[in-house]
């Protein structure tokens, strides 16, 4: 019989991993909802007319598509299934597919439901994406997403609130990060001061490689795309800016002297570095050229966050998009947003062993089972250490104390509640701290007064 296993790139979570990863979620959640962020969600699936051609080519063939119910080939002609043409073909077939991120489904969202809603609208999302991605250290196949955006709204104050939440979310999960900046229209007027204005997409997508594959194969790969060797030695000092964030600033300024969209990004950074100084912003924040985030939608400040003590990809990114909703019909909606990585900031704090040692959801006391009577006995305690919102549960059955107690051991339950004739008769039970081995006879009032502080 074949052993039961799962796709490549997903995986199952344990007890122990879950209560791990809901820390990751309430302590992300709980930032948002300090700054007036509300949930909502949206379906797992998405009609693929909502998701095809949003991401880019790339994005297209990372989608996972689903084949129509029932005869799903009845569409297709025979000559279509012959010519093995695959695009075409996933047309005639198919007609939904899992989201590949939140930021779209959103889009559709607020499109779809803009009676609804009030502008600004600052929401959060935290579900699971799926990308038909070649599965490796730190990139999953389906991965949680938690992101936060504010739609409706062209202020930089918004900029500000994003860099807040992340400096107060790694804070609180003890990450020392850094938040890497940049902005699209500095992009923009790049290729266009080395005259290759049409180009945009082709460079910031090889510049955004610079960390992976360095300077020498993002330049081969510009060059792959028609570009002219003038226009790449006119990119290469730019390529190589350095010093603080406001030298590189005052560099750009020249450099980008006769770009109008240029400027006006230098100008947007130049604002938000300064509102991070006046609010005492601690996360380092540096200004990072190479920083172009592949996807096509990015108009203004483009976001990246670095874990300083592992190696890992980004684990948070995001950015300002001018007209994510124009694609759905409603235009001129200005929105800002960034994702919280979930997983990778989950191995993050596997590696850094980060995670605080009790967790809310494990059982705190765990009544052992010694016969009927006892167990009734137990069961009204049950009853009332659950009202005060103690985590309880009692061995289902009488067995030999040692099972109960490796039984409490795996589970990692502090306290064990023993109860014998003598305790019912004093009306108390004995309370093993296990880890200690202390033992001692307590009232009701005292195991709830042990347990809650």
């Amino acid at each position: 019989m074949q052993k039961p296993s799962i796709p490549k790139g997903t995986r199952d979570f344990t007890p122990q991993e879950m209560a791990n990863r809901n820390y990751i979620f309430n302590t992300i959640k709980d930032v948002f909802r300090l700054y007036g962020f509300q949930q909502i969600e949206t379906p797992a699936m998405e009609n693929l007319s909502t998701l095809m051609g949003k991401y880019g080519e790339e994005g297209d063939k990372l989608l996972f598509k689903i084949l129509n119910s029932g005869d799903f080939i009845s569409g297709a002609t025979d000559a279509e299934l012959l010519d093995r043409n695959s695009a075409k073909l996933t047309n005639k077939i198919s007609e939904k597919g899992l989201r590949y991120d939140l930021t779209v489904p959103f889009a559709r969202f607020v499109v779809q439901n803009r009676d609804k809603i009030s502008f600004p609208f600052k929401r959060y999302q935290i579900q699971p994406v799926w990308r038909a991605d070649r599965p490796q250290k730190g990139r999953y196949r389906e991965f949680y997403q938690c992101d936060v955006d504010v739609v409706g709204s062209d202020s930089l104050l918004n900029e500000l609130e994003l860099i807040q939440i992340v400096d107060e979310v790694y804070r609180r999960l003890k990450i020392n990060v850094v938040v890497k900046i940049n902005n699209r229209k500095i992009l923009s007027g790049i290729a266009e001061i080395i005259g290759e204005a049409e180009k945009i997409t082709d460079i910031t997508v090889a510049i955004d490689k610079m960390d992976k594959i360095g300077l020498e194969k993002v330049n081969e790969e510009i060059a792959s795309k028609g570009i002219s060797a003038e226009a790449i030695a006119k990119l290469q000092p730019i390529l190589k800016l350095n010093g603080t964030n406001s030298e590189k600033l005052e560099q750009l300024k020249t450099v980008l002297a006769a770009s109008e969209v240029g400027l006006k990004g230098v100008s947007e950074l130049e604002t938000i570095f300064g509102l991070c100084k006046a609010m005492k912003v601690e996360t380092k924040i540096d200004l990072d050229l190479t920083l172009a985030r592949g996807l096509n939608y990015y108009t203004g400040a483009i976001f990246e966050v670095k874990a300083l003590d592992v190696e890992m990809g980004s684990i948070t990114g995001g950015g300002r998009y001018d007209n994510l909703t124009g694609v759905f019909g409603m235009e001129g909606v200005s929105g800002v947003g960034i994702s919280f990585g979930a997983d990778r900031i989950y191995d993050v704090l596997n590696q850094l062993e980060l995670y605080p040692e009790t967790s809310l959801e494990n059982t705190q006391v765990l009544f052992v089972s010694f016969g009927e009577k006892e167990l009734m006995y137990s069961l009204s305690w049950l009853g009332t250490l659950r009202a005060n919102g103690i985590n309880t549960e009692i061995y289902p059955e009488p067995t030999k104390m040692k099972k109960q107690m490796s039984y409490a051991d795996n589970k990692r339950i502090p306290f064990v509640a023993i109860v014998g004739e003598t305790e019912m008769n004093a009306d108390m039970v004995m309370l093993k701290n296990m880890k200690s081995g202390e033992q001692k006879l307590v009232t009701l009032n005292e195991l709830i007064e042990t347990i809650k502080y």
